[in-house]
């Protein structure tokens, strides 16, 4: 039986805890013994106490001793140092529930610049979010640079070794569990990447993600939900309908089946009498998709803790019970999969078929008719690494496609200006009723600013990091002087887009507001064109994320079938759980300029979400009310 989470922790750190106090112990036996000293009783334990610290100390001083000569080697200084607690303990006692995503390293860069080192726990990890040196980890200095130990140790029991989770030199094998050189391994986790990659990229060619049939079924059967829930005189969960709809749109996608989450029906608000209130948690799918939140949300703290989250987890391990749910829900559907391709290849002479033809990447070309499952099966049979596929994909693709949306609906909401600007270009565009198509999305320059200001606000992912696997040199330029910060190989480097987007140096001194016009007038000119590394919401260079044009016509699809439908949209303040609602701290304790003006609390796993959900009105349009639902 497995030890709890805490006391196996415990346990390894044990003989680290014992192995100073009995060389102590034991320099005092020799001592006795054999100098014929005798070193009082106090003085041992003393000693015994304080060697720990001691060498601890010492072993710290060493090593950023040692870094600040490799610094010096490469004609850098080491990155500022971020105020903070000794050791960066204090990050275990954070309450991080009430932290606005991101908000409390804007505040450290006034003092400290946009790139600076936060010591937890005795380890150096450097933050940045320059955009060169954010091109160098992604782009330009690529291969100097690894997803790292630590990501997938935090990563694995959720996402294993899928496409998201996948690493060019790293993955969950080592070069020790297959017995084979460094120099062959790193060959074998290279060709892994590109097999990941490869495996999905055919699904994402324009053919693929120009057949709206998909969307068109799922978004009505969602906006009429949410057109029923309004017309019962509620409030609705925006932010469910949509997730609701990007899982059926993703499983469909993905497995070519629908797992009809909507067939669950939408919540009520928190306040309406329990006797009409119908739970769809109940629902399979439901449950699949709180579960699957409750992982990331175990995961992102992980990730933040570093090694030590088992100190936050002592007695249970708060990922195991959700896991659960998520392999329970998805191993049927992948058993089903692989026992119906098994069938296949037997009929057709006992031996597996080649993938089939190839087109100019030399990838697999898809069939008509194809699920992601179907088209991976022709790859591997690995339920394993099916599941580890399908997770990472939906974890990219149905989760940031639903934060987008939810964020641009409460954009469109906070400002009915520009909501209003968006529904006359999409009526001028489509027209009240039709279906929009690929080049109707073209010709539609505002929507896709629309969506691109969201995605610079709210970027759905809003941290991400990498391992340096040699030094490097970054760059960081503050009043105009720019200063070379030297990072030590094996530093955990994490870097945030969601501030990166917000700094007023890059994109003007109204950062802060929303306004989709800053990508269509002179300012798009001006801060992006000449520096396009400082928007990266669909990351860059060759981990460049596959699904980005996927989501951007999901997304458009959906807001130009919603917005034929309703004319007007306002916030809901009173169906917002209490809980959910902004502390009232973040009027007045605003120092970034972030919190004040929110109406509704961001918050973060592994991607950008609503605590609490998105509550909303919206008004039917003309044309929409005097339709059946």
């Amino acid at each position: 039986m497995a030890l709890p989470p805490g006391l196996g922790y415990l346990a390894k750190q044990l003989p680290r805890l014992f192995a100073l106090p009995l060389a102590v112990y034991c320099v005092k036996l020799v001592a006795a013994q054999r100098l014929g000293i005798t070193v009082p009783t106090w003085l041992t334990i003393l000693a015994c106490v304080l060697s720990g610290p001691a060498v601890l100390t010492l072993v710290v001083q060493y090593r950023d001793y040692q870094d600040r000569r490799q610094a010096s080697a490469h004609g850098a200084t080491m990155p500022p140092t971020a105020p903070g607690s000794i050791g960066g303990i204090h990050m275990l006692f954070m309450n991080i529930e009430d932290m606005y995503p991101g908000e409390g390293l804007a505040t450290l860069t006034q003092n400290v610049g946009y790139t600076f080192t936060s010591r937890f726990l005795f380890r150096n990890r450097i933050f940045t979010a320059e955009p060169e040196n954010i091109k160098a980890i992604l782009a330009t200095e690529f291969n100097g640079f690894e997803k790292g130990p630590e990501f997938h140790r935090h990563m694995e029991p959720l996402l294993g070794t899928g496409v998201f989770a996948a690493d060019g030199k790293l993955s969950a094998f080592t070069s020790q569990s297959l017995h084979l050189p460094d120099s062959m391994f790193l060959q074998f986790v290279d060709r892994l990447d590109r097999f990941h990659r490869q495996m999905t990229r055919p699904f994402f060619h324009r053919e693929r993600i120009s057949d709206f049939d998909l969307f068109d079924h799922n978004a009505a059967n969602a906006i009429a939900q949410f057109k029923k829930r309004l017309r019962e005189g509620y409030a609705a969960d925006f932010q469910d309908m949509v997730a609701r709809f990007t899982m059926d749109t993703a499983t469909s996608f993905l497995f070519g089946q629908d797992v009809h989450s909507l067939d669950a029906g939408l919540p009520y608000p928190y306040n309406v009498p329990a006797d009409i209130v119908t739970m769809p948690a109940a629902h399979p799918a439901s449950a699949f998709a709180t579960a699957f939140q409750d992982a990331q949300m175990a995961t992102a703290l992980r990730s933040r803790l570093g090694e030590h989250w088992r100190l936050l987890e002592f007695w249970t391990d708060k990922l195991e019970a959700p896991i659960s749910v998520v392999r329970g829900f998805l191993d049927p559907i992948l058993k089903e999969a692989v026992a119906k391709k098994r069938a296949k290849d037997a009929v057709e002479g006992g031996q597996r078929k080649e993938k089939g033809p190839m087109n100019e990447l030399g990838d697999r070309q898809v069939e008509e008719g194809e699920s992601m499952l179907d088209h991976l099966i022709n790859y591997t049979d690995d339920q394993t690494i099916l599941r580890d596929e399908i997770l990472n994909i939906t974890a990219a693709g149905r989760d940031t496609t639903a934060s987008l949306l939810t964020f641009t609906i409460y954009m469109l909401a906070e400002h009915p200006n520009i909501m209003t600007k968006l529904r006359e270009e999409i009526l001028r565009v489509v027209g009240p009723t039709q279906r929009p198509t690929f080049d109707s999305f073209r010709d539609m320059k505002y929507l896709r600013a629309v969506l691109n200001e969201t995605l610079r606000l709210y970027c759905p992912v809003p941290f991400n990091e990498r391992t340096a696997t040699q030094p490097t040199v970054f760059r960081s330029s503050k009043d105009g002087i720019e200063t070379p910060l030297f990072v030590p190989t094996g530093t955990r480097c994490i870097f945030s887009a969601i501030l990166m987007h917000r700094r007023k140096d890059l994109w003007g001194p109204d950062a802060l507001e929303f306004d989709p016009e800053r990508f269509l007038d002179e300012r798009l000119h001006k801060y992006l064109t000449p520096n396009p590394f400082i928007f990266l919401p669909f990351n860059a260079g060759p981990r460049i994320c596959l699904g980005q044009q996927f989501a951007y016509h999901e997304a458009s699809f959906f807001l130009v079938r919603l917005l034929q439908t309703f004319s007007s949209v306002s916030l809901a303040p009173e169906a917002q759980p209490p809980s959910a609602r902004p502390p009232a701290a973040w009027k007045t304790d605003d120092k970034s300029g972030w919190k004040a003006r929110e109406k509704v609390r961001p918050r973060s796993h592994l991607t950008l979400f609503v605590y609490g959900g998105l509550w909303v009105k919206m008004e039917e349009a003309e044309m929409s009310a005097g339709a059946e639902v």
